[in-house]
């Protein structure tokens, strides 16, 4: 079985709680692995932990054999993208090889990251307090405009807030292209800059990513018709020109202040989360290992 690195070049002398609270701040996949059994001679008491993400590891159960083993089960579960946790067992003298003899159990708790990345394409009133809105989610937020001094003081900032990329993109095509090139597969992208002959680059452009979870675009009935001759003028099919929503904002919510706009898109941006399937009636750590550990009357 091949050993991953338990001893990264860059943050490995970072501890356990201080890496666990960056990575949770900056909605980065990573495990929290914690020792929570043993039994006979181990290289670390119950309690102990290590936090462990795709590149790198933080802190230590202990090291050898079964370190690399629980450091490739907690990557395992980040590939798979497990969110329930569950117990491993290590009998060291078995699975790990390890002449202390012992036996542990090992707590993988995984956390996939970021819930879902918007691409945000405008710094107005609206733009604004809609990425105040999102600072709080677990989301990331890819933060576009054309201006360099659009972007208020609070995002601009260094170090700006977690889980905020802004980029400074030129209006030009060639600009409009790359930014829309660079956007993460599965982004929610929204459209609200202060030009409208951007926003139609800007949407003619999204429109040819097949792979956003979804676009929308501010404004009336009466620019989303205009847009859409234009848009078929330029080659768009009818069913790729209604993968737009516009105008956006949930159904009812009818206020014409930024803020309320903004509460308006989120909760709409909440509602188009992709259907979670049938949960089964038994997730996590099965009931029968529990009742092992606390006894048949829990």
């Amino acid at each position: 079985m091949p050993r991953p690195d338990a001893r990264p070049q860059e943050g490995h002398d970072l501890s356990w709680h201080i890496a666990l609270h960056r990575l949770q701040e900056d909605a980065q996949p990573h495990v929290l692995a914690t020792l929570v059994g043993a039994a006979g001679s181990t290289p670390r008491e119950p309690g102990t932990k290590m936090v462990i993400t795709p590149e790198e590891s933080f802190d230590t159960l202990g090291g050898g054999t079964f370190e690399y083993q629980v450091i490739a089960a907690a990557r395992e579960a980040l590939t798979r993208g497990d969110t329930a946790p569950r117990l491993e067992a290590f009998p060291l003298g078995g699975r790990s090889g390890q002449c202390c003899g012992g036996y542990v159990h090992v707590l993988i708790e995984p956390f996939a990251g970021a819930e879902r990345r918007i691409a945000l394409f405008g710094a107005g009133h609206v733009g604004q307090a809609l990425a105040s809105l999102i600072a709080p989610l677990p989301w990331r937020l890819d933060w576009f405009d054309s201006r360099p001094d659009a972007f208020p003081p609070w995002a601009a900032c260094k170090p700006g807030p977690p889980r905020l990329q802004l980029h400074l993109s030129g209006a030009e095509p060639a600009a409009i292209s790359t930014a829309v090139h660079s956007l993460s597969p599965g982004s929610d992208a929204l459209v609200m800059t202060h030009d409208h002959g951007q926003d139609l680059a800007l949407i003619d452009a999204l429109l040819k990513r097949r792979d956003l979870a979804s676009i929308g675009l501010i404004g009336s009935a009466s620019k989303w018709s205009s847009f859409q001759r234009r848009l078929r003028e330029a080659g768009h099919d009818p069913d790729n020109i209604a993968r737009v929503r516009c105008p956006i904002g949930i159904a009812g919510a009818n206020g014409k202040r930024p803020y309320e706009i903004a509460l308006a898109v989120v909760a709409e941006l909440m509602t188009l989360a992709a259907a979670r399937p049938n949960a089964p009636d038994k997730r996590g750590i099965v009931p029968e290992t529990l009742r092992q550990a606390f006894g048949p009357d829990r």
